[in-house]
């Protein structure tokens, strides 16, 4: 499930304040009154070395900016006490200078405010600061600063413009140095804080030379960056030396530099990435796998082809055509069949002689057991009846404990899921991710082929503020109390809501909207996002536009069709907890409030509203379970009136009230109910819960398998032979159908079995529960249903109304009429005997038959290829769920993907370890180390799916106690922390304008260089300062501080003893809009934090909210494979112990196989993707399609002649019953659910099951008696000869 990671927690309200670092100049107010100074700059000034062009402060403007002097002078040689300080900052100027001490102090406390950004690569640093020393102090200052007008601040003349004259080498060494370097807390990079993200030097300079407005950080006054210096009136552009980068001496990390000729040869792994290989000819390009079988059909068909023909003219040539065989089959017993004239034996000569079927021997054992029990039920019908209804009921109580499942983390995470354990560890040791809050507020577009108008409009913005207020004055009750979204919400700092919407621009305040200047505001915060104090949210941190906006393209936020409204709550572990209720309390009211208020507000506006809370998928969940109820009723009623129909004799008006089985389909129904319930009722009592599949799917399912199985015992008992006892009819109808049903059914209990070790819960509990149902209605046929037989035949030959068994009708001729019926061959039976048989049987059908059915496989085979694994979360819900309309939203506009955490177990901290230059990412860090290797992934997103470099705390830790970053890590005199000066109780103004009191006059850096080891700080260092870090706020002087940012990022629980037992660094993927995205994403964190964990020798594993349900795709295709496999292997191991053939088995194996092929292929063409359901079905379909297969199969063993005379028979004997008594009966069955409102019954119950239906019936009643006239195996009847004074008093068996 997709989470927008909105939201971020780095709270730096100093980033807007960085403009501020472009001068020496200090704080007061100026008039304006200005002078312009000619265009050669000559009021009062001289251009040459060892000359200034502004010395000393004149003034400070109303804002508190000072404001330099205009007047030049020579350079002034500095005591060494200044000189020292001046070295510090700018090793590259040395002797005379052109600032003073204040001038210097100010420079100093202004530059503090970007060397946190800038420190984790010296070189950017040094040129940074290098641009604004010679600004400020060079004693060269007057050869490229051209003072260009001048204003008067309280009658003293103050600079009111300058050039500043750089050489384009300078600028372009300056900006290559820092574009790439990153600042991990907005897993952004460092420039679009310094330079507004500029792209090149001189958008870099543009933005640091604006005037500031007052009260706004900048330069007081404009700078204007120029390379053409007249050289003539001794002009000379700056030109100091620049760092490159890659300089190995100031040691810029990989991720701060790529191009560094140490990181050039450590380019990117490649991920996990499918090839695909592909065959053009001419203008058709088709894939490898594609071309390949079409080359083997080709060859296939063409020896097929030559077989055919040469098969042909041998059986037209006598003298090529073979001698007749006797099918001899040794062993087994032998069932006899009394009456039935073998038109291929002579009985010139010859005794008595009966033809017998030599079953193997379980088979014989079963019939001859089925025969004696057949006999047995029908003289008990009632007690049978009875203690089959006992053994129901039994298992029907059960269900006092009966509870369903409807979270979704149960329902779909396998139990021992390496993603669930890695959730729980993050969760545990970290924090459990927030819960989200959405809405998603979307204009329409005008036409049908045209792009949405934008959003961004007063009038939306005015809307969106009302939809706010409304949603602030929630209220919702639990437990007594009133629940508000303040009361839930995230507040990393301070007491505001981290509300992510477009809103926080005006800082949550509709009165802001007109004061802040309404639309115009917000398109300037899009691009000022992170460098105006103005864009600041109310929870004082920068907001991404692309977290709350949607729709655009690239970075045109102005042309965004959509607010996105996200609202961050608390979440807990506990599920169960008073916090967690409480929310979903207030998550309840929320959409209860969208649904009844906010809906009709928006639609009043033509606008489009999608929304969603954390528990809205299982509360939509819930609701599903009575969505189909009257789907569930109206299937029942459908399969009682088809099993009515067909279980009834031919209609004759006459006696149709006798001949009719209403009763007897009402009471098959009735017995598929039972199994269901006692399925349901036993799995309840061991503590088992159900699902919603369960309670919705079995249901149809059984019906459809067990209905197969009543129609094939009625109609084997129709078929005997009338003059016999119903005793008789039964038990030889048992004898003659009980092991193939015993066989089909097993297979199904076989195939659902193998199901129950899928690990996804909710398939595995649905094999469980439908493998046991199957079983059941299995038992209850042969037992329950077989005695509802001899009742209702006894009812019919008794001449009672069928459905009021009370009424006898005398009719004379109803004897008469009934025994002809059963005794005339149905029409359908007609008709396989006399047009399907004999039309399978022409030569050439059978070639086209192969041949065709051949193509669809190989066919199939090339599709499957293209299904996708994956299940789409809308087909999950209702049909009309209002998450539906969300989840087609959330993949159109988010143009951000889901957060991704990489998380480092037991990390050794301690001196003696390298870990901490193994993770880090800035100077002296490893090249290949873990934030490096990330930052080098978001180069190519396509392949890793990460977005961004990480967000760091140990980089941004490393950075704080540094002593460059002066402005951060200070302690007071007796050793406690000081914070920077901006803050209480350094800074004790409530205004933003902060003056240094005396109270941190004393703090200093915390460390010096001396102090540190290798520029690390020592496990003692570091055990001490981390809290430090943790609790530091951001402000402008240090926006570095951990708190809020970080506060959840690490487990401090045991750290003293130099290990951490668990941390993270944030990253995001890129935007996953397809199901394949989220498994080739989370595939590929894997393939690269298991790299990475090898390499660098530290466990690392990455999480995401999405993994614990997308785990089970990364081998989807493997539990596919192996559970279709073992599937087989039963059905081919039952199929053999029954009987005994290896090759009818085989034959019988290979067309499930077939059938399971174009099952895939008609996924691939439908776009059925590959989960843990459609694994379920395809290995249920196994058992099923055993239906279509065997009853044809074994009626051909046991018949006699040649194979086409043996398929004729074997059509005319069972291809009614498997026509009518399955494929119809499922199909019944399984049409029902297409008017589910559930959209996943109906992609993969009903167009998998009809698909299955269809199929099976394609290749039972065409392709199989094909294949059996062509290679079928031996028959398994034989001649029996037998004395004149013996009577047989056998019967037809199977």
């Amino acid at each position: 499930m997709k989470k927008t990671s909105s939201f971020k927690l780095q709270l730096l309200t100093a980033f807007a304040c960085f403009q501020i670092l472009f001068i020496s100049l200090g704080n007061a107010e100026r008039s304006e009154t200005r002078i312009l100074l000619t265009s050669n700059g000559t009021l009062r000034e001289k251009h040459g070395e060892n000359y200034c062009a502004m010395y000393d402060i004149c003034g400070s403007r109303s804002d508190g900016k000072v404001l330099n002097c205009p007047f030049g002078s020579p350079s002034v040689k500095p005591d060494d006490l200044l000189s020292a300080k001046i070295q510090s900052l700018c090793p590259t100027i040395s002797g005379s200078i052109c600032c003073t001490e204040t001038q210097f102090d100010t420079l100093r406390s202004q530059v503090q405010q970007a060397i946190p950004f800038l420190v984790g690569c010296p070189a950017c640093l040094r040129n940074f600061l290098n641009l604004f020393c010679e600004l400020t102090c060079s004693p060269n200052q007057s050869q490229f600063i051209n003072v260009t007008s001048i204003s008067q601040i309280k009658n003293n003349s103050t600079v009111g413009g300058i050039d500043y004259y750089i050489t384009d080498t300078f600028g372009e060494g300056l900006f290559n140095s820092c574009k790439d370097v990153k600042f991990g807390t907005a897993n952004s990079k460092a420039i679009d804080f310094v330079g507004n993200g500029a792209k090149n030097f001189k958008e870099l300079f543009a933005f640091i030379g604006q005037e500031a407005a007052p009260k706004l950080p900048g330069s007081p006054y404009a700078i204007n960056f120029r390379s053409d210096a007249d050289v003539s009136t001794g002009m000379k552009p700056m030109n100091v030396s620049t760092y490159s980068c890659g300089d190995t001496s100031l040691g810029c990390s990989c991720g701060d530099c790529p191009s560094s000729p140490v990181c050039s040869g450590s380019a990117p792994q490649p991920l996990h990435e499918n090839g695909s290989c592909s065959v053009r000819i001419g203008s058709l390009q088709a894939k490898c796998i594609e071309f390949s079988l079409a080359i083997v059909y080709i060859l296939l068909a063409s020896l097929f082809l030559w077989w055919g023909l040469f098969y042909k003219r041998k059986e037209r040539s006598p003298t090529l055509r073979p001698k007749a065989s006797t099918n001899v089959t040794n062993g087994g017993p032998v069932q006899l069949v009394h009456g039935i004239k073998d038109e291929n034996i002579s009985m010139q000569d010859t005794p008595h002689i009966t033809s017998g079927v030599q079953l193997s021997v379980v088979q014989g054992l079963m019939a001859k057991k089925f025969r004696l029990y057949g006999t047995w039920v029908a003289r008990h019908p009632i007690l049978v009846l009875c203690l089959s209804l006992a053994v129901v009921i039994l298992l029907g109580l059960g269900l006092i404990r009966f509870k369903v499942e409807t979270r979704p983390e149960k329902l779909w995470v396998g139990h021992g899921s390496r993603a669930a354990e890695e959730k729980k560890y993050f969760d545990s040791h970290l924090a459990p991710f927030y819960r989200i809050e959405q809405l998603i507020l979307a204009t329409k577009p005008r036409g049908s082929h045209e792009k949405p108008p934008t959003i961004v409009t007063d009038e939306n913005i005015n809307l969106l503020f009302e939809i706010q207020a409304k949603v602030d004055g929630i209220r919702a009750n639990y437990a007594g109390s009133l629940v508000s979204l303040t009361d839930i919400c995230m507040k990393p700092l301070g007491e505001a809501c981290a509300t992510q919407s477009i809103l926080q621009y005006f800082k949550m305040d509709p009165k802001n909207l007109v004061d802040f200047g309404g639309v115009d505001h917000a398109e300037y915060c899009f691009q000022h996002y992170s460098s105006d104090v103005n864009c600041m949210s109310a929870f004082k941190g920068p907001l991404e536009p692309s977290t709350t906006l949607g729709g655009f393209s690239g970075n045109n936020y102005s042309e965004a069709s959509a607010f996105i409204v996200t609202y961050p709550v608390n979440n807990a572990i506990d599920k169960e907890s008073n916090e967690t209720k409480k929310a979903v309390a207030w998550e309840k009211a929320f959409i209860k409030l969208v649904e009844d208020e906010l809906l009709p507000m928006v639609k009043s506006k033509n606008l489009t509203l999608s929304y969603s809370s954390e528990s809205s998928i299982e509360e939509e969940l819930k609701r599903e379970s009575n969505a189909d109820a009257i789907t569930v009723l109206i299937s029942y009623l459908v399969m009682f009136a088809y099993i009515s129909l067909t279980l009834g004799d031919t209609p004759r008006f006459s006696f149709f009230y006798i001949s009719t089985k209403v009763l007897l389909g009402l009471s098959g129904v009735v017995l598929v109910m039972l199994s269901v319930i006692a399925s349901v009722g036993f799995f309840s009592a061991i503590g088992v819960k159900s699902t919603l599949i369960i309670m919705e799917v079995i249901p149809f399912l059984v019906l459809a398998v067990g209905v197969d199985n009543m129609c094939i015992l009625v109609h084997a008992v129709k078929r005997q032979q009338v003059e016999l006892p119903l005793e008789g009819r039964i038990s030889n109808a048992l004898a003659e159908v009980g092991p193939s049903i015993t066989l089909a059914s097993l297979s199904e209990v076989l195939a659902f079995a193998v199901g129950s070790f899928i690990p996804m819960p909710a398939c595995r509990v649905f094999s469980m529960f439908a493998a046991l149902a199957i079983l059941l209605d299995f038992l209850l046929q042969v037992t329950a249903f077989v005695a509802l037989i001899a009742l209702d035949f006894r009812r019919a030959e008794d001449h009672r109304v069928d459905c009021f068994p009370c009424i006898k009708i005398p009719n004379s001729h109803a004897d008469t009429d009934q025994g002809s019926d059963q005794r005339r061959s149905g029409l359908l039976t007609r008709y396989m005997k006399e047009v399907h048989a004999p039309i399978l049987g022409v030569w050439w059908v059978k070639l086209v038959v192969i041949s065709v059915f051949a193509a669809l496989s190989l066919a199939s085979i090339a599709l499957c290829t293209r299904i996708q694994p994956g299940l789409e979360q809308q087909i999950v819900l209702p049909r009309d769920s209002y998450l539906q309309g969300y989840f087609n939203n959330v993949s159109e506009y988010l143009r951000i993907g889901p957060p991704l955490y990489f998380v480092v177990k037991n990390y050794n901290y301690s001196s003696e370890s390298r870990q901490t230059n193994q993770l880090c990412s800035i100077n002296n860090c490893d090249s290949n180390s873990l934030l490096n290797e990330i930052s080098k992934a978001s180069l190519v997103p396509k392949s890793s799916y990460i977005a961004k470099p990480a967000a760091s705390w140990l980089d941004d830790f490393l950075v704080w106690v540094s002593p460059e970053a002066f402005g951060c890590c200070r302690k007071f005199t007796n050793q406690t922390y000081c914070p920077p000066d901006d803050q209480p109780p350094c800074c004790t103004s409530s205004d933003g304008s902060c003056s240094v009191n005396g109270v941190c006059k004393d703090c200093a850096t915390c460390f010096r260089h001396s102090d540190l080891q290798n520029d690390r700080p020592t496990t003692t260092q570091f055990k001490e300062k981390l809290p430090w870090f943790l609790n530091a706020l951001p402000s402008a002087n240090c926006a570095k501080g951990g708190h809020g940012a970080y506060t959840n990022s690490l487990e401090l629980n045991g750290f003293e003893d130099g290990v951490i037992r668990a941390s993270s660094f944030r990253t995001y993927h890129t935007p996953l809009n397809k199901q394949v995205d989220f498994v080739n994403s989370m595939r590929a964190a894997r393939e690269f934090s298991s790299r990475l964990s090898k390499s660098l020798k530290i466990e690392i594993f990455p999480y995401s909210v999405f993994y614990m349900f997308f785990e089970q795709y990364l081998d989807i295709w493997k539990t596919a494979l192996i559970s279709l496999a073992v599937a087989i292997c039963a059905v081919f191991v039952v199929c053999m112990i029954i009987t005994c053939s290896i090759w009818s088995s085989g034959i019988i194996v290979v067309v499930l196989m077939m059938i399971l092929v174009d099952l895939l292929g008609v996924m691939a063409v439908l776009n059925i993707q590959l989960n843990a359901v459609s694994v379920v079905n395809l290995v249920m379909s196994v058992g099923i399609s055993v239906e279509f297969c065997v009853h044809i199969t074994h009626a051909f063993l046991v018949s006699s002649g040649d194979r086409d005379q043996r398929t004729k028979e074997a059509l005319s004997t069972m291809g009614a019953s498997v026509f009518s008594g399955i494929t119809l009966t499922k199909l019944v069955g399984v049409i029902v659910l297409c008017f589910s409102r559930t959209e996943i019954f109906v992609v993969y119950y009903f167009q998998m099951y009809l698909a299955l239906v269809l199929l099976g019936f394609l290749h039972g009643l065409i392709f199989l008696p094909v294949v059996l006239s062509i290679v079928g195996p031996p028959s398994r009847r034989i001649l029996v000869e037998q004395k004149d004074d013996k009577k047989s008093s056998a019967s037809p068996s199977s």
